[in-house]
């Protein structure tokens, strides 16, 4: 069949060919194998449009008659401007931009006083000098996300910097603040060109959908926004977030720091990122450090209460429903890997797409970029990449390198079975762990002594100070999955004790090139609060306690060869309060077992340790 055109068909084909053309000269977002690509006309950062604003929030936290204004750090290419490119934005928030106290005596609290006494003297309070200059807030992530086709928000929150308001620590402010920018990026809210100024800007070169990243408590913010349930917030990946400041700075009633910051509370990190307007600091300590703080944070009991219920965003979770990657170390004994894996497990209850990254190591350490690219390729530009059937779980083996990590269908593993192991009497030797239970193994003391670390006690052959208790040497590895369980029943020679609980693999290996976890897991709880995480007690000396409660989550294979061991002791010198030595705690053996989450269960625990 002959096709006939006339004179119009032929302009109009001549026309789309040309359009068409111009269209192809464009720079536009590049996309291989579900990844966002650099793109050279995104990639020279003297062509990046960098700009700074305000933008006004619902609340009013610093003492004055206005409303809050957050300090928004704009970077964008250039073809934002000069052809009218809407790309989505990465959005990152945090309140350390600005500077924060530097390490001075007596910023911590003194833990070396009595349990449930006063600290021995007050803290010292310092001021922190806001440092950057405008229109830049930070330079992170800009480099990683341009050139691959977004635009790069920057925040100081609420207190620090050149934004307005007071810092909470978790308060709500802290969530509203990061949605005010969410919102003003879709044209909800406005911002403003100054500080008190009445010129608008504008976002119209956004297509509206964000995504937040952020490691600790740049990671925290991702999460508090997100319980918001902001329309436009369409992914998160929070690294090593702070998920609740009550497992941050207590753990089961007890008074306990993160790890290498001894002494540190809510109070102390107020003071550590306080870093802006110093006209409204006094204000602002009266309101919150001096009152809110003062009359919530309980030191002296560790209870858990609702200052503290208020600053749990598990508590919040209701609106969410940004897609959720979230990235951990098991070592991480700063925010711990408990942080993580409670919001995601409440995630995935709730439908919202989720996935996890955990590694070997400690504090930080983002998912491979491969991850985070296919992440936000989805969810921001929504390039149909199947991100979403990708495997759930993902865990760096032991010395294998972060960027390659073995796929799992779910964290735990599916196939982790609890399996109970007992105690056997000589702890204060080295006793031992068994799959059956032995009665009339009678009880067995430890002399608290803080001066000794959970280390020594680990591997001393012998020590009044702690029992251990061990299973036989592996005959083939054995694959931890999940929470461990302790059940334990303690007394005290005093009203309060502290009660620390390690999972050791021994003997303790030292080696710097290796990843070898002595440590796999740990845990810490109050006896005081046998009966209650809000209501505390003091201990009857010579009573027994009934306490139940998970020790840190965990993945780890330990090799054949090695012994679990499991490790009980009063204080321990690098997290919890340090009273004056020679506490008796007293163990009954026969009412105390750990329960361990072993993939394949009982029967790969029998074959190796029989």
């Amino acid at each position: 069949m002959v096709k006939k055109y006339n004179t119009l068909g032929v302009f109009a084909f001549l026309f789309l060919v040309v359009t068409a053309g111009f269209a192809q000269d464009k720079t536009v977002p590049v996309f291989k194998d579900g990844e966002a690509q650099i793109v050279e006309g995104f990639s020279d950062n003297k062509d990046w449009i960098r700009h700074d604003l305000w933008v006004e929030t619902t609340f009013n936290t610093d003492g004055d008659d206005k409303l809050d204004r957050m300090h928004v750090a704009v970077t964008r290419p250039k073809q934002t401007d000069t052809e009218g490119l809407k790309l989505p934005v990465v959005y990152v928030s945090s309140p350390y931009f600005a500077g924060v106290a530097g390490d001075l005596p007596g910023v911590m609290w003194n833990v070396e006083h009595e349990l449930g006494e006063p600290a021995n003297e007050e803290r010292v309070h310092p001021e922190v000098t806001r440092r950057g200059e405008r229109p830049i807030i930070s330079n992170s992530h800009i480099r990683k996300w341009v050139p691959r086709g977004y635009i790069v928000v920057h925040s100081s929150s609420p207190g620090t910097g050149l934004s307005q308001g007071a810092p909470t620590v978790g308060g709500e402010n802290e969530s509203l603040a990061p949605k005010a920018v969410i919102d003003w990026l879709n044209g909800r809210v406005k911002g403003y060109t100054t500080q008190d100024g009445d010129e608008e800007v504008k976002a119209t070169w956004t297509t509206g959908k964000v995504g937040m990243t952020g490691t600790s408590y740049n990671g925290t913010i991702p999460l508090a926004a997100a319980t918001t349930g902001v329309e436009g917030l369409e992914a998160i990946i929070p690294i090593a977030p702070n998920t609740s400041y009550y497992h941050y700075y207590r753990s089961n009633g007890l008074v306990r720091s993160p790890g290498g910051y001894l002494g540190e509370d809510i109070d102390v990190l107020y003071d550590f990122i306080h870093s802006g307007d110093e006209s409204k600091r006094p204000y602002n300590n009266k309101t919150v450090r001096d009152t809110e703080m003062k009359n919530g944070m309980d030191r002296l009991t560790g209870d858990y209460n609702d200052f503290w219920a208020g600053r749990d965003y598990l508590n919040k979770m209701k609106y969410m429903n940004a897609a959720l990657l979230m990235s951990h170390g098991f070592n991480d004994w700063n925010v711990m890997p408990e942080h993580s894996y409670r919001i995601f497990k409440q995630a995935k209850k709730q439908g919202i797409p989720s996935q996890i990254y955990y590694h070997q190591n400690g504090h930080g350490g983002p998912p491979p970029m491969t991850m985070m690219n296919r992440w936000f390729t989805h969810y921001l530009h929504g390039i149909d990449n199947g991100v979403e059937k990708d495997a759930e779980a993902w865990i760096v083996r032991e010395n294998d390198k972060r960027e390659n990590p073995t796929a799992y269908s779910a964290y735990p593993n599916p196939n982790a079975k609890p399996v109970n192991l007992y105690l056997n009497k000589n702890g204060n030797q080295v006793g031992t762990l068994s799959l059956e239970q032995n009665k009339n193994q009678g009880q067995e003391t430890l002399i608290d002594d803080f001066k000794s670390s959970g280390k020594a006690h680990a591997t001393a052959v012998e020590s009044k100070n702690r029992l251990l208790f061990v299973t036989p040497e592996l005959k083939q590895e054995v694959h931890i999955s999940g929470e461990s369980t302790i059940n334990i029943s303690v007394s005290s020679s005093k009203p309060a004790a502290n009660l620390s609980v390690w999972l050791v693999s021994l003997p303790w290996k030292e080696d710097s090139k290796i990843i070898t976890d002595n440590i796999i897991t740990r845990g810490w709880a109050d006896p005081q609060n046998s009966k209650s995480l809000s209501e505390s007690a003091p201990l009857i000396p010579g009573e027994f306690y009934n306490l139940k409660f998970t020790l840190q989550p965990d993945d780890q294979i330990i090799p054949a060869g090695q012994q679990i061991g499991l490790v009980i002791f009063s204080s321990d010198k690098e997290f919890t309060l340090h009273p004056e030595p020679g506490t008796e705690v007293t163990v009954d053996l026969d009412k105390t077992s750990i329960s361990l989450p072993i993939v394949d269960g009982l029967k790969a625990l029998e074959n190796a340790i029989n």
